[in-house]
């Protein structure tokens, strides 16, 4: 399909598609048809793969087998002109239970876990379900342009999806949060790029959009394929959802699986990567069998997270890290001065950016902050960037998100700090109102007090807006929540009482 008309018109069919499934009695919500469309999508995209697979295998001589053959083919179910209660027969009695029964090799297993771990969403209405078929039939999945297409709408969805339901948010990252990171980490052709809280896989996508602009020859585009991208999540729907938008991306068989990557003991690690971008969840609570696998034990997971991905990271000159935390995780002590501490001797953190109130809305107002390190330590100096509001607006929000230009400033500067600290620039050009240097040192001496404390700062201008002062209120006030949950614990396993299930 060619031309912006055509495009513009199959994108306003899958909307349509999503008005079909809103009305259905099963699917009111958005997390609910959004769900609905993208197991949809994910079968015929998986059926013209197939397709190409089976082409190709025949060319080379050899035999494939099909994941979904016979009456399951998408050709053979999804365009047969069934009887309404028929269909959802068939889909409810073969098709799912097929689904959740795979295995044998790591496709087929991330298949069956983001299908076999939930009550899968389906129509009330096989009419409905039938017209909405009739719209998936509809996309060429062998065309670029129809894969393209596609690939905006769902974004469009994931990002409607982050903002209208709040706890779906914990696994949507903004986009330009997302593109921001990966500029700056830039990921290349042969490294292996992780996500241990993969969430809707905005970051491996990215990552790959990133990449594939330096793909040049064939072994690249199969490196890129079958031997960069991993991710993990804990939860079934966010893993179908990232799948999904991981294949429409381009990447056909990414290895996306459903699982909590907290029960890992960091101890025994024998998996581990160049390359780690993340936006880990914060906020939730660990009990103590979760805890055990880290030398560091704490009950707050943006601490374990951590942890893990350290351990996770290759022990090779220039292996990095990405990763977004919460303000308290710069600023709290105890086991979190402790991490930190290990942080700024075995890496070079050299790099945090701090995020204004509001990035993160409208689904969390907790103040964020993004930290770069990387392979071999120990730190020496910090680079800080506070990014600022637009002129008149006092917190970012739904109505007015945090774009792509906002962080114009910080790439431009972060560049000339990247350039002197590989001696190739002056330290000058990457200082300026909103940006200063912090030698790891007088971070040391202030307990691994990481905060980001603005020097330049007039003095007028040194109180924090009301705006700011809430936002770090709302994450002591966490903190504080977090702490007595760790004492609860102690205190109930040293009187040897087991913890009810919250």
């Amino acid at each position: 399909m060619n031309g912006p008309q055509t495009r513009e018109s199959l994108a306003n069919e899958i909307w349509r598609a999503c008005d079909i499934l809103r009305r259905d009695n099963n699917c009111g919500g958005v997390m609910e048809y959004i769900e609905h469309l993208a197991w949809l999508l994910f079968l015929r995209f998986l059926d013209a793969q197939e397709e190409e697979w089976e082409t190709q295998a025949k060319l080379a001589g050899r035999p494939y087998t099909r994941i979904l053959d016979g009456d399951l083919r998408w050709s053979a179910w999804a365009t047969k002109d069934w009887p309404a209660d028929r269909l959802l027969e068939f889909v409810h009695g073969r098709l799912i239970p097929y689904l959740q029964s795979l295995g044998g090799d790591p496709l087929r297993e991330t298949i069956r876990s983001v299908f076999a771990e939930r009550n899968v969403i389906v129509c009330a209405s096989g009419y409905n379900l039938k017209d909405v078929l009739t719209i998936i039939n509809g996309i060429d999945f062998h065309s670029q342009d129809d894969i393209f297409t596609v690939s905006q709408v769902y974004e469009e969805l994931l990002r409607r999806l982050g903002s209208e339901n709040r706890l779906a948010g914990e696994f949507y990252t903004p986009r330009p949060v997302v593109r921001f990171m990966v500029e700056l980490v830039a990921p290349q052709i042969g490294e292996t790029v992780y996500d241990p809280a993969c969430g809707t896989c905005g970051f491996l996508a990215q990552a790959y959009l990133f990449m594939i602009k330096s793909e040049r020859t064939l072994e690249d585009h199969k490196t890129l394929q079958e031997k960069t991208f991993f991710g993990q999540e804990k939860k079934p729907l966010p893993a179908l959802l990232g799948l999904m938008n991981m294949v429409l991306h381009g990447v056909t068989a990414p290895r996306v699986m459903r699982r909590n990557t907290l029960e890992e003991n960091i101890r025994n690690v024998t998996e581990r990567y160049d390359v780690v971008l993340t936006n880990p969840p914060f906020g939730g609570t660990e009990g103590r069998h979760i805890q055990a696998n880290f030398p560091v034990q704490a009950t707050a997971t943006e601490l374990l997270f951590l942890q893990h991905i350290m351990k996770k990271l290759k022990p090779r000159d220039g292996a990095r890290c990405g990763m977004v935390v919460p303000e308290g995780t710069l600023f709290r002590g105890g086991a979190f001065a402790d991490v930190k501490r290990v942080l700024l001797e075995q890496f070079n953190l050299h790099t945090v950016v701090s995020l204004p109130p509001g990035t993160f809305a409208p689904y969390s107002d907790v103040k964020t902050a993004l930290l770069f390190f990387e392979r071999p330590g120990p730190t020496t100096d910090i680079w800080y960037y506070e990014l600022p509001l637009p002129e008149g607006l006092k917190k970012f929000s739904k109505g007015s998100p945090i774009q792509d230009e906002h962080f114009e400033e910080a790439r431009r500067l972060w560049k000339a700090w990247d350039a002197y600290r590989k001696g190739q620039g002056p330290r000058d050009a990457c200082l300026s109102e909103r940006s200063w240097i912090v030698p790891a040192d007088e971070v040391k001496s202030r307990g691994y007090d990481l905060t980001a404390r603005n020097p330049n700062r007039k003095e007028a201008e040194a109180l924090p807006s009301p705006v700011e002062i809430v936002a770090g209120l709302l994450e002591r006030e966490r903190e504080i929540l977090s702490i007595v949950e760790e004492l609860n614990e102690l205190l109930g396993n040293n009187n040897g009482e087991v913890a009810a299930h919250d």
